[in-house]
C-alpha cells in the first residue's frame, strides 16, 4: 500500500464524521496525496516541496488490484489541473469547481461528494504550484521568478510523481487549468515536450494536449476588452471609458518599453479603477458583486486532521491568493507578458488544444480568446487563417434546442464559448463543462447545427435573395 494513499478525510472541520476513500472494508476510489521533493538550484542542499492530490478514474475498479487492470488504467487520460492567481491553490478547483468534493458555506465546513467530478472518466491530479501556493512550500522561502523556472520545476515534480506511481506513467497526459494558468499550462506542456525530445534522462511523459478556461494569455488585449465589455454592460459611462483608455495607453507604453514591473503595476491599477467605477462588481462575473465564496475552505485545509489525512506536515500553512502576495510579487516580470506564441508552438507540434470561455467573465473572457486565436492563425499564413475563419461555428444544443455552447473546431484546435458562465466555467456550468471536456478528450461529437447553413437553407426555401 502506497505511503501517500488517502484512506479517508474529515467530513467537516470538527472531524465528527469521515469520508472514506479506501479502507480495508470500503474501497470507493483510489486517491493519493502528498509532496514531491525537488532539489533547489538557488540554494544547494535545500528542497522545494510541491503538493498533489490525485483521484483515479471512476472507470477503474478500486476493488481490483492495479496489476489486474493495468491496461485500463494506462489507457485512461490523466488530467493535470492548475488554478491560476498567481498564488491560487488548485484545491480551489477541487472543492469549488471540478473535483469529487465540495465544501459548504456552513460554519462546520461540511464536505460532501459531488456528482460532477472530472474523474468520472479520467484520472485527475490537482497540483499546488508554483512553490509558495497552497500546501507547496520551500525549505528556505524560495519562489520562482519566471515561467521557464516554473516549467522545469514542474517537469521534475512529474518525474517524482510517476516514479512513486509508475502505474500511471503511460497514461495520455493533458495539462489543464484556468485564468493565470493560461500561462502555466503552455509553459509546462512545452517543458514536457522539450524533455521528451532530448531523451537524455527522465521518464517520457505521454503528453497529448492542453486545455485552458478563460486564460490570462495576452494581457494587453484582455485589459482593453475588459474596458469595452464593462462599458457595454452599462457599468461605465463614456467619460469613464475614455479615461480608462488613456490609462491603458500608459500601460501599453510601459509594456512596449519592456518595463514589465511598471506595466504590471499600471495594469493592476487599471483593473482596480474599472472595478471602482462600476461599483466594485465581480471581475470574474459581470452579473455579480462578489466572487464565488470559499466558504470554510481555508479553515478546513488548515485543520490538523485534514493535514494528517493528506500527509501534509502540521507546520505547513495553506496559502491561497489571487494576484497578490509573494508568489505574484516574484512573477512580476511575467504577469503582463504575452504568451500567445506558446499556443502556436503547441499546435504546430501536433498537440490537441481546447480553449473555452464563460461569456460573463470580464477579466479574460471570450473576446480576448477569440482575437488571440484569430491572430495566431493569421500568423500561420493566409491559407491557415482563411481555414480557421471559415470553420463552422456550431451551436451545441441541449435536447430542447437551447444552446449548451458555441463550438469551433479545426484540425487540432477546439474553441468553446459557454453561455451562462463566468470565469470559473466548471463552477457555473458543471455538467456542460464536463461534457465539453469529455467530448474533446474522447473525440465525441458536439451535437448541434451550423446556424449559417441553416439560414442559407431557410432563405433558399423561402426564395429570399440578397438585394
Amino acid at each position: 500500500m502506497s505511503a501517500d494513499l488517502v484512506a479517508s478525510i474529515p467530513a467537516n472541520i470538527p472531524n465528527t464524521q469521515r469520508i472514506d476513500f479506501h479502507t480495508p472494508d470500503t474501497k470507493k476510489a483510489r486517491s493519493y496525496s502528498g509532496h514531491v521533493h525537488i532539489d533547489s538550484k538557488e540554494h544547494p542542499g535545500t528542497k522545494n516541496h510541491l503538493f498533489y492530490w490525485f483521484f483515479e478514474s471512476q472507470t477503474c475498479n478500486p476493488h481490483v488490484a492495479v496489476h489486474d487492470q493495468q491496461d485500463l488504467i494506462s489507457q485512461t487520460p490523466l488530467l493535470i489541473w492548475l488554478n491560476g492567481g498567481p498564488g491560487a491553490s488548485s484545491l480551489l478547483g477541487l472543492f469549488l469547481e471540478n473535483g469529487p468534493l465540495s465544501i459548504g458555506a456552513d460554519a462546520a465546513g461540511t464536505v460532501s461528494v459531488t456528482a460532477n467530478s472530472w474523474n468520472q472518466e479520467a484520472h485527475v491530479v490537482f497540483w499546488d504550484q508554483p512553490v509558495g501556493t497552497g500546501y507547496s512550500y520551500s525549505d528556505v522561502g524560495e519562489y520562482v521568478r519566471s515561467e521557464n523556472a516554473l516549467g522545469e520545476m514542474f517537469w521534475q515534480a512529474l518525474q517524482e510523481f510517476f516514479s512513486t506511481h509508475p502505474e500511471y506513467a503511460q497514461c495520455p497526459v493533458y495539462v489543464c487549468g484556468e485564468s493565470y494558468a493560461g500561462k502555466y499550462v503552455p509553459t509546462i506542456a512545452l517543458a514536457i515536450d522539450r524533455q521528451n525530445r532530448r531523451k537524455t534522462g527522465g521518464r517520457h511523459i505521454n503528453l497529448k494536449g492542453v486545455s485552458v478556461g478563460n486564460g490570462w494569455i495576452k494581457p494587453e488585449l484582455s485589459l482593453r476588452a475588459m474596458i469595452d465589455y464593462v462599458y457595454t454592460t452599462g457599468l461605465l459611462g463614456i467619460s469613464q471609458r475614455d479615461a480608462l483608455y488613456e490609462a491603458h495607453a500608459d500601460y501599453q507604453a510601459a509594456l512596449d518599453a519592456g518595463e514589465m514591473a511598471q506595466a504590471t503595476k499600471l495594469g493592476n491599477d487599471l483593473v482596480t479603477t474599472t472595478l471602482a467605477y462600476g461599483g466594485n462588481f465581480d471581475i470574474y462575473d459581470v452579473r455579480r458583486w462578489d466572487d464565488l465564496p470559499m466558504g470554510a475552505l481555508r479553515a478546513y485545509l488548515d485543520s490538523k486532521n485534514v493535514k494528517e489525512a493528506l500527509h501534509v506536515p502540521a507546520d505547513v500553512t495553506w496559502q491561497c491568493a489571487d494576484n497578490e502576495g509573494p508568489v505574484a510579487e516574484w512573477l512580476v516580470d511575467d504577469n503582463m507578458a504575452d504568451c500567445s506564441g506558446q499556443y502556436a508552438e503547441i499546435l504546430d507540434k501536433g498537440y490537441k488544444a481546447l480553449l473555452y470561455t464563460g461569456n460573463f467573465d470580464t477579466a479574460c473572457g471570450y473576446r480576448s480568446t477569440e482575437e488571440i486565436l484569430d491572430d495566431l492563425m493569421r500568423q500561420k499564413g493566409e491559407h491557415a487563417h482563411a481555414e480557421w475563419r471559415n470553420a463552422p461555428r456550431m451551436i451545441w444544443t441541449q435536447a430542447q434546442g437551447n444552446p449548451k455552447g458555441f463550438v469551433r473546431h479545426h484540425r487540432n484546435l477546439t474553441q468553446v464559448s459557454v453561455p451562462g458562465a463566468g470565469h470559473q466555467v466548471p463552477a457555473f456550468q458543471p455538467q456542460i463543462c464536463r461534457e465539453m471536456l469529455y467530448n474533446w478528450l474522447f473525440d465525441r461529437p458536439f451535437p448541434g447545427y451550423d446556424p449559417q447553413q441553416s439560414l442559407k437553407h431557410r432563405n433558399g426555401t423561402l426564395g429570399l435573395r440578397k438585394a
